[in-house]
This record gives C-alpha cells, structure tokens and sequence, in this order.
C-alpha cells in the first residue's frame, strides 16, 4: 500500500464550520476518491461510528482517499441539526471540497443509515459522484424512492435483520431501482452489523474493486 496520512479539519459548511478527516496516500492519481456520510446524530452517530469508520478503513485499502465528517451539530461541527433536510447541504460542501482537491478523479459517495438518506440523496443528483453506497438504509421509516430514478452504479448493504430497514421493504425497493445495482444481505443480528463488519467490508471491497476495474 502506497504511504499515507490522515489530517483533520474543518470544512466551510453552509450552517458554520463542519469537523472533518481526511485519509488521503500518496499516489498521484487515484482511481477514486470518496466520501462516507454517518448515521443519525441525534443517536450518537459521528464519523467516528464503527460501521463508518470499517467503510473508510476498506476503500483506503484500495488506493482510495477517504473523506469523512460530521453533520451540523455532530461533534465540532457547528450548526443545529434539521432532520436530514438542510444536511444536503453538508454533504455537498464535502464533495466541493474533494472536487477541488482532487479534480480529475471520480467519487464515491457511501453513507450508512440517516448518512445513506441524505448522502444518496444527494449523490443521485449530483453529476460529480459516480457510484452509491448504501448501508443499512432506513426504508422503514424514511422515503427513499429518490433511487428509483438514479441509474448511477449503486450497492445496497444491509443486515439481515435490520430493525429500520426490514429484508421485506429492502427487496421491494431493490426492484424497482434502475441497473447498475447490486444488493447483499450480511447476516448480521442488527442494524450496526454487529459482529458481522468483516464480512460487510469484504462485500463492499468485492463490489468497489469490480466497479474500479470495469
């Protein structure tokens, strides 16, 4: 693996400044760069929750620069949380931030629960992200009929007993997406894939490797 190096800092947000990390190596030209959205803060989700932390850990293996950070009010970031709604404005803010800073290269948008609502949301629409990776999306309780329309490459990952987004509701939405898409259920007792992220990682490294040689 090339040399790396990780820094933090702070992301000019629309609602004040965001706490980020980057993990970035020292290839020139890396086949991807991405972003990885966090799950729910107002339940203790940061950048720094497991499932988050497994997903950069697995894409910075491959050569990957990783950006992760914290939606308004999460840790240092300033700003009040808005139910996922003014939070599209913190995810765009970090692909301005990877466009810039990695101009020729394609992004990768993941995000793990509230991070997989608002950051695919996102992700869909703009033309900058090249493929999509939800974990755990919460189609219980949320709408994420948005991926209907979106024909970009995309992977769901999700527990097989989830309890926010059950197998059920998960396949009937999976239906109805648009190729390229891809969907694995990791047999894991809950939401955070407890006990299971090796596995989820190894699924996300199989589909991310693929994706990087077609």
């Amino acid at each position: 693996m090339a040399e790396s190096f990780h820094r933090t800092f702070f992301l000019n947000g629309p609602a004040g400044r965001l706490e980020a990390m980057l993990w970035t190596v020292s290839t020139p030209e890396p086949p991807r760069v991405a972003v990885v959205c966090h799950p729910h803060p107002l339940f203790g989700g940061t950048m720094h929750n497991k499932v988050v932390f497994q997903v950069a850990k697995i894409l910075h293996q491959l050569e990957i620069p990783v950006l992760r950070f914290n939606f308004r009010g999460a840790g240092l970031s300033e700003g009040q949380h808005d139910g996922g709604r003014d939070e599209a404005g913190d995810v765009r803010a970090a692909l301005d931030y990877l466009a810039k800073e990695f101009a020729a290269q394609p992004i990768l948008l993941a995000g793990f629960s509230f991070g997989s609502y608002v950051g695919l949301r996102v992700g869909c629409e703009d033309s900058r992200v090249k493929e999509l990776v939800g974990l755990g999306i919460p189609v219980d309780n949320s709408d994420l009929t948005f991926l209907t329309e979106c024909a970009k490459p995309k992977l769901i990952l999700q527990s097989a007993h989830d309890q926010f987004g059950s197998r059920e509701r998960v396949e009937a939405l999976f239906q109805q997406l648009p190729e390229p898409k891809n969907l694995v259920f990791i047999d894991a007792p809950d939401h955070f894939f407890a006990g299971k992220l090796a596995e989820m990682g190894h699924a996300l490294e199989q589909w991310t490797s693929k994706q990087m040689r077609d």
